[in-house]
């Protein structure tokens, strides 16, 4: 088990130092803004959608590690996904980090698994959350802006 928490940190680690996807999208056709007012963690998402699916993904914004994996991760997922099935990992990725009974699913989530960790410190849950619900709002085509509050 310790051998897996490792390797978990490590994707966290690397995704935080490497962030993939981590530019605006020029020609984005979804948008939405989210900011983590607890830790200062502030976050765009541009997609481009064509079709119902995410051809294109970016993210900009600062915030902490788990928070810029989280957002890195995230990109890194729901690109060439359907709009439906980026949704139903949105709520497979939520349940894991919020619900004490939900379990990480690895076919489901692959490497979004190593936020598992991350249910039992509150704040963190947060900033794991916050490119998700920005996510969320970027999907329904709510430009507004999200906050964990």
């Amino acid at each position: 088990m310790a051998e897996l928490r490792d390797l978990y940190q490590q994707v966290i680690l690397d995704h935080n130092k490497n962030p993939r996807h981590h530019h605006r999208l020029g020609d984005a056709n979804h948008t939405a803004e989210g900011n983590n007012p607890l830790c200062g963690d502030r976050i765009t998402v541009f997609l481009k959608v064509e079709d119902g699916v995410i051809r294109d993904v970016g993210f900009e914004g600062s915030g902490c590690a788990i928070s810029t994996a989280s957002a890195s991760l995230m990109t890194t997922a729901v690109i060439g996904k359907t709009t439906a099935e980026a949704a139903r990992l949105f709520d497979a990725f939520h349940a894991m980090v919020v619900d004490p009974d939900a379990r990480a699913d690895p076919k489901t989530l692959g490497k979004l698994a190593a936020f598992a960790g991350v249910r039992g410190f509150p704040a963190r849950v947060k900033c794991a959350n916050l490119p998700w619900h920005t996510l969320h709002a970027a999907l329904a085509a709510d430009s507004g802006r999200v906050t964990t509050e």
